[in-house]
């Protein structure tokens, strides 16, 4: 277990060395699970009057928690937390919705796999309805302003980045976890959420950013020999530098910093893919990794212009009723 688990209560850290080693969840899940399972313990201490009311959140310790404390907590209880984070965090319906997901998943290890209570509390545990929004992507002009506005010491690098994002749809975590061994010929091997491998193909575009960035990339004392992509430090890059990059470029290409962001870029290419490449949602899913078709729905939304011609097009567009007074006079006449 990472020594950064350790503020939390054994308990917890065993349900984390469980989501981690048995049930293969990213580094990324773990962390969002610590921070959840944390933030609900110390509200915990202030709801039941442990610490002082006043007392800094971020201080109060929760290493004495145990499987008594635990075996108070009622359903109650979690939704005076949901209030909490609602009014006093002031959390968006997102957040309070993955940390219902990360309260169920304990409750249901403690309850199921490791069999210390009898009860789960969390069970009928509702999460706030998430409304469907149409994610941010770049259109095809400004997905080209994009790639014709790098340049500089990395540009090879940096441009093949910014090129899988946009033609593969690949998460950030996948990209930079990325060894040059995963690509051959026209295709490559991604490891995704769950450590689940998936092969994902690569058009012309990539192949040439790939075979420009190979070219240019740095052979000699590397610290990681087999990672794809090198930070200046000749070693893995890093999560925030390529978020960095990406962020660089965005406003040199004159686009909006606050709007667009790695994971926006992969939302471009999803939506590109199925809008002008045909791409069913069914090979749209395979592509992006989801594990749920429900997942992909999202980005099968279309723009105006298309629901502008889709009306258009309509059969009846053009059907213009008869003038019943002109109908009554040819009966007539006959």
């Amino acid at each position: 277990m990472k020594a950064d688990y350790f503020d939390l209560p054994i308990i917890a850290q065993d349900f984390l060395s469980y989501m981690d080693t048995i049930k293969g969840k990213s580094i990324n899940t773990i962390h969002e699970y610590h921070y959840d399972l944390r933030s609900f313990f110390r509200f915990l201490k202030i709801h039941y009057r442990v610490v002082k009311p006043d007392t800094e959140f971020d201080s109060i310790s929760i290493l004495d928690i145990d499987l008594d404390f635990i075996k108070k907590i009622t359903l109650s209880d979690l939704y005076a937390y949901m209030s909490y984070l609602s009014i006093d965090k002031s959390n968006k319906v997102a957040s309070r919705a993955r940390k219902v997901a990360s309260l169920k998943s304990f409750f249901n290890y403690l309850t199921t796999k490791a069999k210390l209570l009898e009860v789960n509390p969390a069970k009928e545990l509702e999460a706030p309805k998430l409304g469907k929004r149409i994610p941010k992507y770049l259109n095809i002009d400004e997905s080209k302003q994009l790639l014709n506005a790098i340049d500089g010491d990395n540009k090879e690098r940096d441009y093949a980045i910014i090129t899988l994002f946009l033609n593969c749809g690949l998460r950030l975590s996948e990209l930079v976890s990325l060894n040059v061994n995963q690509i051959k010929d026209d295709k490559m091997t991604v490891i995704g959420k769950g450590n689940k491998e998936r092969t994902v193909y690569i058009n012309n575009a990539c192949k040439t950013a790939l075979n420009e960035y190979m070219r240019v990339r740095p052979k000699e004392n590397l610290k990681e020999k087999n990672a794809l992509f090198l930070s200046e430090r000749k070693q893995r890059i890093s999560r925030r530098t390529v978020q960095y990059i990406v962020k660089k470029y965005i406003g040199m290409a004159g686009l909006d910093t606050e709007k667009y962001s790695p994971h926006k870029l992969r939302h471009t290419a999803a939506t590109l893919m199925y809008q002008y490449g045909n791409a069913d949602i069914r090979s749209l899913q395979e592509i992006l990794g989801h594990e749920s078709v429900a997942t992909t729905e999202i980005y099968t939304h279309i723009n105006k212009e298309q629901l502008q011609k889709a009306i258009d097009n309509n059969p009846l567009a053009d059907f213009e009723k008869e003038e019943k007074d002109i109908a009554q006079n040819k009966e007539a006449d006959s």
